[in-house]
């Protein structure tokens, strides 16, 4: 049994009687003291005791343990260590020694170790806070035993889930927005179970005026949290739309982003180092006898005479209409002659390569569009028989090293015909007459 000395911490003329608020703590001197008792001093000596006492009511079928069974169960424990931690369980009721030499936990020290089991048990979920206010809830509702304090922690964390859900749409962060969302599918059940138990205390003709207050709050603030998925979903959407992505790769904006985010601060540095330039210095402000000249004859009266009898040039005929310049695509379909010879998967980086750097770039997005299915291509022309030609294409997502012909890595992958479509080598191609 605790007894504290408040009044070194209330101001000048105030005494405990004149703090409601502390009346219940007062009247539970006896449990605060079990817990200030459990929990003082350092981190090892707490979690010591708690190794000790948990064991100890873990056992249910022999309750009783003699001292032997004791240092025997915990061998692993320095034995002077062991008997300071029995004795300051036994001095602040946690531990009982019974008459007939046997330790066993008293009911204040079972309370506390069934308390921290819950507390355990939750801790592995994903909001723990949630489940223990939920858990709690469920029991007290099934003993009768529901207070008003009760129903207002479960109101405070799901105000406070709110907050956060509503902060997280108004930041335009996809990753805070699916993290989020990943959040609230998470703590569902838990909401599931709180409605159930609301219900129930709503339907009650009985149920205390208070506690039906905050029950129909808490409610309201359900109803607040069922409608913010819908909000997640409209804040995706409109993510969706200004998401840019990188040719014909299928790689966009969020991919690289959250690749990003999973590299370390010294890789960061390593990617960034030359990659920011810094603006090309204005060298044709160095030529001092250059800006001399122009100053000249800016100045010079033949230039305001030539201005001032500018005339517009004699109007001209306009030239006949000219044939429109046609997209060059003999590499287009030089490649998709090699392509149509293709009789054993080849990797990609061989087939891709040849011509420098722009033609194997073509070639790569043109192959990105054909494992795509040709999606976004023309409906005919070149471009379109080349969609439809019978190969497989896979990328991975390792790197080649190639050092050559402008390439020093690109992606590996193969390149291979369908199943089906393998014709004589001798057989004449789409592409011969």
């Amino acid at each position: 049994m605790i007894d504290p000395d408040l009044s070194d911490f209330l101001a000048a003329g105030v005494t405990t009687d004149d703090v409601p608020e502390l009346a219940p703590l007062l009247a539970a001197r006896g449990i605060v003291g079990t817990f200030i008792s459990l929990f003082r001093g350092s981190d090892a000596e707490v979690l010591l005791r708690l190794l000790v006492l948990r064991e100890i009511g873990q056992e249910a079928d022999a309750p009783r343990w003699s001292p032997d069974t004791l240092r025997r169960r915990f061998s692993y424990l320095d034995p002077v260590k062991l008997e300071t931690v029995l004795k300051r369980l036994r001095e602040h009721d946690l531990l009982a020694f019974a008459d007939d030499g046997l330790y066993h936990l008293s009911d204040m020290g079972r309370n506390a170790v069934a308390a921290l089991s819950m507390l355990l048990r939750f801790s592995a979920e994903e909001d723990a806070e949630l489940g223990f206010l939920t858990a709690q809830l469920a029991g007290l509702s099934a003993t009768g035993s529901i207070t008003p304090d009760a129903l207002s922690h479960l109101l405070s964390k799901l105000n406070d889930l709110t907050w956060h859900f509503e902060e997280a749409i108004a930041s335009g962060s996809e990753f805070r927005i699916v993290t989020a969302r990943s959040r609230l599918k998470a703590n569902g059940r838990w909401l599931d179970r709180g409605t159930g138990i609301l219900r129930e205390l709503l339907t009650d003709p009985e149920v205390d005026f208070e506690i039906a207050r905050v029950a129909q709050r808490i409610g309201l603030a359900q109803s607040r949290l069922a409608r913010v998925d819908a909000a997640f979903q409209r804040a995706l959407n409109k993510i969706e739309t200004q998401r840019v992505t990188l040719g014909g790769s299928g790689i966009s904006s969020s991919d690289v982003s959250a690749w990003l985010r999973h590299q370390d601060s010294a890789r960061l540095a390593d990617l960034i180092l030359g990659a920011l330039e810094a603006a090309p210095a204005p060298a044709f402000l160095a030529g001092g006898h250059e800006l001399l000249d122009r100053a000249e004859a800016a100045l010079g009266a033949d230039a305001h005479e030539k201005a001032a009898t500018a005339e517009l040039p004699a109007a001209h005929d306009a030239p006949t209409s000219i044939a429109p310049e046609h997209e060059d695509l003999r590499l287009l379909e030089h490649f998709g002659h090699r392509l149509e010879q293709l009789q054993q998967p080849a990797p990609l980086h061989t087939m891709v390569s040849g011509g420098g750097f722009a033609a194997a770039s073509y070639r790569l997005s043109l192959l990105a569009l054909l494992a795509d299915g040709g999606e976004g291509g023309p409906a005919d022309g070149p471009v379109s028989q080349f969609m439809r030609l019978p190969l497989q294409i896979e990328f991975t997502d390792q790197l080649v090293d190639v050092d050559e012909d402008e390439i020093a890595r690109m992606t590996a992958g193969e390149i291979r015909p369908a199943q089906g479509s393998a014709r004589p080598a001798d057989a004449p191609s789409a592409t011969e007459t």
